[in-house]
């Protein structure tokens, strides 16, 4: 329980902080850093010159030396922003201050700096369970009853085949609410697990050891692979038994309202089968197989899950043109859906990674050449429908020796390359979060917590520490060295939001949020705004709103916390 009362202590100092911190002109890390990782603070120039005093928190005696690197103006706002590096600081706390009357800023320093947070991201996936209890033991005031038993869903008419013809039930329990809303998706579904696991396979020791207290805690197998077996037992009940092929989603026609998942009450539906959704399916299957092998807590796993990626991957061979496309699907069936939609009209990038991880998995020619077809050109970060870079990761680190590793291992070296060499003029000091393309929907973790990732994959293929500096550079960012001062996940830093996108946090009638979950973050496309929601800026990095009717910049979803999830593991487990 050590952990939850650290969440509870962390959630309700956000709460009291947050309006107190709103003028605040100095942006740092609010939840650590490491002893040998750079200390860097970030000043409002305008701000009486941009000068800040560190102190002992303890003793209140002067520390460390202050070093002025640079004075940027950002391309955006105009704002001038002063970054000073604090050099000479040992392990403590120590209070940070501008030179106006503010409050001071807390920066702590110490062995384990990403722990708690690590674990509280990784948490927040038991908080997002479908169709079980979450129980008081393991989530403290913000235990829930089970809803969204799933065990009668429909099958859409646009999803039926001859075994299971519209209007029949199906049973498929389990898996985690997608993001706000209570839907399942398969896409998503499939990224979030793919992330995740690239980064427990390159850090499996560590993960194997984090302890985050769900009701798997103390098996044999790490609380990582127990949460993802939650959600992979799901997605195994959404491929169809008569021809291999998986459902796109499990969804309502409609979006709940923003109660409680036992005051749902709309049927559900498993709606059309998608080539985007088989090739992601089949991926990811491939991958839990290979991790999973000799699995003692989930010993017929591995086989059920190489037989099921297999099926998949030849009924989306079969079915190319099996594009999910919302509107169209309305035309000609009802009820028509109106919920996420996860839409995708190119499906080379998931056939490349489903391809990459069937071949890892078999070492079958056959799946190499279906790859080496579909590579991509060059590298970009991976997003639920961009998911190329997944493959890139697993063949430079997996199979090196083969020319597409060795392409793999170029493009990748060359991407960290080009976003490392932006810090030395970044005005927040990071390699991500320097143009204004950076910023969007999700872009905390599609810019920063991918950039990080693809960072420290570059750290374990050559071993230079710029990358690794460069990852930890970028969670310096989302915890709150940035244009806002937000620690953009609940419950954690001085100043995180308080009134996500989120059904749960806005339905249990608890003030604090369900902690340990990272917002979609700075979004100049304001897609939500409105008569009752405002934006204070429209600047890039400044385009974010701490309200609950704010979908586009401070929602939450699987894939960001997954992001979230694998950048900080990795980071704690190398850092010193």
């Amino acid at each position: 329980m050590k952990l939850q009362r650290t969440l509870w202590m962390m959630a309700c100092c956000a709460m009291s902080a947050n309006s107190a911190l709103a003028q605040q002109t100095v942006r740092l890390n609010q939840v650590g850093v490491y002893p040998g990782q750079e200390k860097v603070v970030v000043v409002d120039a305008a701000a009486k010159g941009g000068k800040i005093t560190v102190r002992d928190s303890k003793t209140g005696k002067k520390a460390g030396r202050v070093k002025v690197l640079r004075t940027v103006k950002s391309p955006w706002s105009g704002k001038q922003r002063t970054v000073i590096a604090v050099q000479g600081l040992g392990e403590g706390v120590y209070s940070v201050k501008g030179a106006g009357n503010e409050a001071p800023m807390t920066l702590t320093v110490g062995p384990n700096a990403l722990r708690d947070i690590t674990k509280g991201s990784l948490k927040a996936f038991y908080y997002q369970r479908s169709g079980v209890p979450i129980e008081e033991r393991y989530a403290g005031k913000w235990n829930r009853p089970a809803g969204h038993m799933d065990n009668k869903v429909a099958v859409h008419p646009s999803a039926t085949s001859p075994g299971r013809p519209a209007g029949s039930f199906i049973s498929s329990p389990l898996g985690w609410y997608d993001a706000g809303d209570y839907n399942k998706y398969i896409v998503n579904s499939a990224y979030s697990i793919g992330i995740m696991l690239c980064s427990y396979e390159q850090n499996k020791a560590y993960f194997d050891a984090l302890d985050v207290n769900i009701p798997e805690s103390g098996n044999r197998t790490a609380d990582l692979l127990d949460e993802i077996m939650f959600n992979l037992k799901w997605m195994l009940t959404m491929q169809d038994p008569w021809d291999g092929g998986v459902y796109h989603k499990l969804t309502t026609p409609n979006f709940e309202g923003f109660v409680m998942p036992k005051d749902c009450h709309q049927q559900r539906y498993v709606v059309q089968k998608s080539v985007t959704a088989s090739y992601d399916f089949a991926a990811v299957m491939a991958q839990a197989a290979r991790i999973y092998k000799d699995n003692a807590d989930y010993p017929a796993f591995s086989e059920q899950a190489a037989r099921a990626a297999m099926a998949a991957y030849h009924w989306a061979e079969e079915h190319p043109e099996a594009l999910y496309m919302q509107e169209n699907m309305n035309k000609t069936f009802k009820p028509e859906v109106s919920t996420g939609t996860y839409g995708d009209g190119f499906a080379g990038d998931e056939r490349f990674w489903a391809a990459t991880e069937l071949f890892l998995l078999t070492g079958d020619e056959l799946f190499a050449q279906d790859a080496a077809c579909n590579a991509p050109a060059r590298f970009t970060l991976p997003t639920w429908g961009g998911i190329a870079s997944l493959g890139t990761y697993e063949l430079a680190v997996n199979a090196a020796q083969t020319e597409m590793g060795t392409n793999a291992r170029r493009q990748l070296l060359a991407y960290s390359d080009s976003i490392v060499a932006a810090t030395a003029r970044s005005a927040f000091h990071t390699p991500s979060g320097n143009a204004a393309k950076d910023f969007g929907w999700g872009c905390l973790a599609e810019a920063f917590c991918t950039g990080g990732i693809t960072l420290l994959y570059a750290y374990q293929l050559t071993g230079d520490a710029k990358y690794l500096a460069g990852a930890q550079q970028n969670a310096d960012y989302l915890f709150g060295r940035n244009a806002t001062g937000f620690c953009y996940v609940t419950g954690f830093g001085q100043k995180s939001p308080m009134h996500p996108h989120h059904r749960l946090s806005v339905a249990d009638g608890i003030e604090a949020p369900v902690p340990g979950l990272l917002v979609g973050g700075p979004n100049p496309g304001q897609q939500d705004k409105g008569s009752n929601l405002n934006y204070a800026s429209s600047q890039p990095d400044e385009s974010y709103a701490d309200h609950e009717a704010s979908y586009a910049s401070n929602e939450i979803a699987i894939n960001w916390n997954a992001s979230l999830v694998a950048m900080l593991g990795w980071i704690d487990a190398v850092s010193k």
